[in-house]
């Protein structure tokens, strides 16, 4: 029987799950935790002494930034260019209008809240030059690397447990966001698919077998609070509306080779609203969306349902 170790706990807001085989887990964990720790430190949104807060305060001027933090503004570039503007890094002053302008425990503990929107600037309004490492923000663009930057958490997670070791697997999960390398376990990961990342692994629900590669799942059912007029809020914005989105598909869960494009084309297509669907068919890539209805559509070789855990 595969002997696989396992361990959970929270960071950066969200759940953490790392699962290991033919590892040291204590030597593993350590990498992931160190890996959550440099990102929290480098591109928080919520953390005063990040390196993106900085940034922020440099508006304007041409800024020189660390490897970490300019790899993930490359990812959310690259999400932003391949998605026609759908992901788009240049929210995060829409997303301080509508509430989410700490950690989510935060938010969801206020009283209602008042909610005033604000246009996007759009990702290209960022002058990058990823091989010197400089950015330079117009005055008033603010922005948020939540989405890309914890998938690309979990990557660098993943490969960083993993170390140098051969023969070993692992996966690492940040609130839903999955990542694995190695050899896989055999009969592959098996992942419960759920609208929220902290549901019980052994919930009732559809299951799928990983065997490389990644899935990120984006969802409107979870991290939702209220306004002032009653309205339910999310945190998925339209960038061509400065509000959080409203369309046909409230779940999008798809498998790529990386997180951080399974974490792109998920919350792309729930961006697009009714042409998020042909859009995901020519990406090619697998999927299973979820519509506001609960109807369940599967694209590309995503796989019919094969097994169910048992509570």
């Amino acid at each position: 029987m595969t002997l696989i170790d396992h361990a959970s706990w929270r960071a950066i807001g969200t759940s953490v799950h790392l699962l290991t085989e033919g590892l040291d887990p204590v030597v593993a964990r350590g990498a992931v935790e160190a890996v959550i720790e440099q990102v929290d430190r480098t591109y928080s949104r919520f953390r005063p002494d990040s390196e993106l807060r900085m940034l922020q305060a440099t508006a304007g001027r041409e800024t020189r930034v660390s490897p970490l933090l300019a790899d993930a503004i490359s990812v959310a570039l690259d999400a932003a260019r391949w998605t026609d503007g759908a992901v788009d890094p240049t929210v995060g002053r829409a997303m301080r209008a509508i509430g989410y302008d700490e950690t989510f425990a935060r938010v969801s503990a206020r009283a209602p809240i008042k909610v005033v929107l604000t246009s996007v600037p759009g990702w290209q309004a960022i002058a990058f030059d990823r091989h010197a490492r400089t950015v330079r923000l117009p005055q008033g663009v603010e922005l948020d690397l939540g989405s890309t930057g914890k998938a690309l958490a979990a990557d660098i997670a993943a490969r960083a447990a993993l170390g140098s070791e051969a023969t070993g697997s692992v996966l690492v999960s940040l609130g839903g966001d999955i990542a694995t390398v190695g050899r896989p376990p055999t009969g592959g990961w098996r992942v419960l698919l759920a609208e929220d990342a902290d549901t019980p692994a052994d919930a009732d629900g559809e299951v799928v077998s990983l065997d490389a590669g990644a899935l990120a799942t984006s969802s409107t059912t979870v991290r939702r609070w209220t306004a002032t007029d009653e309205m339910p809020i999310h945190h998925i914005i339209d960038p061509s509306t400065g509000a959080p989105v409203r369309g046909p598909w409230r779940t999008v869960t798809v498998a790529a080779s990386r997180c951080v494009d399974a974490n792109a084309a998920a919350t792309a297509t729930i961006v697009l609203g009714d042409a998020g669907l042909a859009w995901l068919e020519r990406s090619g890539l697998p999927a299973r969306l979820v519509a506001g209805d609960g109807t369940v559509i599967r694209v590309g070789d995503w796989p019919a349902p094969a097994s169910r855990l048992a509570s």
